[in-house]
């Protein structure tokens, strides 16, 4: 599997977030898939032995959205809209595979899904989500510069 860019201080990815996810991305070309094994820490539960259901949704929310940098890995798009179902309870202290792919779209937008998974294949929480890419030209409004952010992928 090809390896995806990451940063060095987005909370999910960040390679220099001390306080971050630090999850590396990988395409799975053949599934038309992005893939993460993640083991989340209990520093980011809600309850006790259980993942907060707000890093549930930033998990899903990063996976589904890099789906659009299966075939362009600078198609960046920010989402429009989020709708997650919460299955399962997610555990903490346990590998888990989040899984994200491209139902339909463009380079303009598209429409994207996710799931995460425990190690036996059981789904946790699923989303299906908007993204669309900024109007204008998004590195130059937001004064986003890349390279700046260490956008890039970083060796294991």
């Amino acid at each position: 599997m090809e390896k995806q860019p990451g940063s060095k201080n987005c909370f999910v990815c960040g390679r220099e977030n001390d306080a971050g996810l630090k999850v590396t991305f990988y395409n799975d070309l053949e599934k038309q898939q992005v893939r993460a094994e993640v083991t989340v820490d209990e520093h980011f539960n809600g309850y006790p032995g259980f993942v907060h259901g707000g890093i549930v949704a930033t998990l899903l929310d990063e996976t589904s959205g890099r789906a659009t940098l299966l075939d362009d890995k600078d198609n960046l798009m920010v989402t429009g809209r989020l709708d997650i179902k919460y299955l399962l309870p997610t555990p903490t202290g346990q590998p888990l595979t989040i899984v994200g792919w491209k139902v339909k779209g463009s380079r303009r937008h598209a429409h994207v899904a996710g799931e995460i998974r425990l190690a036996d294949g059981t789904v946790t929480a699923s989303c299906e989500a908007t993204v669309i890419r900024p109007p204008g030209d998004f590195p130059k409004i937001w004064n986003w510069d890349g390279s700046a952010e260490g956008w890039k992928v970083y060796k294991d």
